[in-house]
């Protein structure tokens, strides 16, 4: 009679059935690939999306705003940051009205100076916002501005954002932060 627990069991080889399993057994067999520190990491789907960003740069700006009195915040796109600073994307724009987005949420006074005084109704549809000065108010309706600047990086777009006061260009408000190439991507956002 021989003990069941010092007989010799067959080895059982299993296929790993997660990817977590594979990436472990390859491990273990030490035919994991290195990576270096040029590769970029790009996942084939994920559920992050630009605004989780444009409200962790908001909370960023609302903690660190210092200011005396109510203020009336303007929102003005993004640029890239180059030589001119005259240049924007859809991305820009679209961080500028996420932006009015998360202000108003967290209870400042956001105004939007692209808004003409009338609508326009024509075939296309109707319309009260406009690029053309002469159709704006030339009233001054904020105290403060926000912007920022864009810096394209290998793996992402820092995004630069700042709160200033319009009469005395003072900064008020800051926030940086890096958004991963995949994520403006998912987003279907051209840079």
């Amino acid at each position: 009679m021989t003990d069941w627990y010092a007989t010799k069991q067959p080895v059982i080889h299993k296929e790993p059935s997660t990817m977590n399993d594979k990436m472990y057994d390859e491990l273990e067999a030490g035919e994991a690939e290195v990576l270096n520190s040029t590769t970029v990491y790009y996942p084939q789907s994920h559920h992050v999306k630009l605004e989780s960003y444009v409200e962790q740069m908001a909370l960023d700006l609302v903690d660190t705003m210092v200011s005396e009195q109510a203020i009336n915040i303007a929102v003005a796109s993004f640029v890239n940051l180059d030589r001119s600073l005259q240049v924007s994307t859809q991305l820009g724009n679209q961080l500028s009205e996420t932006f009015i987005h998360q202000l108003q949420k967290f209870g400042y006074g956001v105004v939007d100076f692209k808004t003409t005084n009338q609508v326009a109704v024509t075939g296309y549809g109707d319309f009260v916002f406009s690029r053309d000065i002469k159709q704006l108010t030339g009233d001054r309706i904020a105290s403060h501005v926000l912007s920022g600047t864009l810096l394209y990086r290998v793996n992402g777009v820092e995004v630069n954002a700042r709160v200033i006061d319009i009469e005395s260009k003072r900064v008020i408000a800051s926030s940086t932060k890096l958004v991963p190439t995949y994520v403006i991507h998912g987003s279907s956002i051209e840079s």
